[in-house]
C-alpha cells in the first residue's frame, strides 16, 4: 500500500511546484546583487601613493589548480620603478577560459596585490577577450594616487609598506634587527645592544627553547 502512494506523493510535490510564483529577474536591465564574498573576477591592488602591490613573485600562478594564471616578474630600478619590493609583475594574464574562480590564488597572494571583486560579467564569444592582461586587472587610480613608475612616497623602502603603511601608521624606529645605522642595508641592531633605537610596545622575551620533555632543552 504504502509503495503505491509514492507516486502519488511525487507528483503532489510537482503540482504544489506548479502553482508557485515564479522568481524572474530581467538581467541584464536588472542586476540582482551578489553576495559580498561572492568570487567575481579578479583585480590588482594599488598603494595610496599609486605603486603596484603586485611583487611579480608567481605564488598565485603555481597556486592556481587550472593553470589559468601568467605572470613574468621583472626588477625595479632607480629610474622605473613600479611597486616597493624588488620586483614587480611586468606581465599578468588570467585566461578566464581555464579560471574556475575558487581563490586559491587570492590565498596564496602574499601582499593582498590581488583579489576578488563582486563583478561576475565575463562572459564573451571571442578566445582573445577572456584572456585578461595586467591593464585590465589593475585598479584604477584614485585621488592622490600617480601613474607609475615614481619613487616610493610612503617610506624610505619596502618596509614602510608592508609594516607601517597598509596601517596609515608613520613611520618611526626600526624593529630590532631590520636596519642599522646605515639604513636597510646597513648592519642589524639587535634589540638592546648600544645605540640600538628604542622600540614602542616591546617586551623582553625569554627565547631560550622549551622542553620538548627529551630533556634536550637547558643542557
Amino acid at each position: 500500500m504504502l509503495d503505491f502512494l509514492n507516486p502519488i506523493k511525487g507528483f503532489g510535490v510537482t503540482f504544489h511546484e506548479m502553482f508557485r510564483k515564479v522568481e524572474t529577474v530581467e538581467y541584464p536591465e536588472v542586476k540582482k546583487p551578489t553576495a559580498p564574498r561572492f568570487h567575481g573576477h579578479h583585480q590588482l591592488n594599488r598603494w595610496p601613493d599609486g605603486l603596484e602591490k603586485c611583487i611579480g613573485c608567481e605564488l598565485c600562478a603555481w597556486a592556481c589548480p587550472a593553470d589559468a594564471i601568467y605572470v613574468e616578474g621583472r626588477d625595479n630600478t632607480a629610474d622605473e620603478r613600479f611597486s616597493p619590493g624588488e620586483r614587480y609583475g611586468a606581465v599578468y594574464q588570467i585566461n578566464y577560459l581555464r579560471c574556475i574562480l575558487c581563490g586559491m590564488c587570492i590565498e596564496a597572494c602574499p601582499t593582498r596585490a590581488l583579489t576578488m571583486t563582486n563583478e561576475y560579467e565575463i562572459a564573451d564569444d571571442s578566445r582573445e577577450n577572456l584572456i585578461w592582461t595586467k591593464e585590465q586587472l589593475l585598479a584604477p587610480l584614485h585621488d592622490g594616487m600617480e601613474a607609475p613608475p615614481h619613487a616610493m612616497r610612503r617610506g624610505d623602502d619596502e618596509k614602510d609598506y608592508y609594516r607601517l603603511g597598509a596601517a596609515g601608521v608613520v613611520a618611526g624606529p626600526r624593529a630590532p634587527g631590520m636596519a642599522g645605522p646605515g639604513g636597510s642595508t646597513g648592519p642589524a641592531v639587535l634589540a638592546g645592544a648600544e645605540g640600538a633605537a628604542p622600540t614602542p610596545g616591546a617586551e623582553e622575551v625569554d627565547v631560550r627553547v622549551a622542553d620538548d620533555g627529551a630533556g634536550e632543552a637547558g643542557r
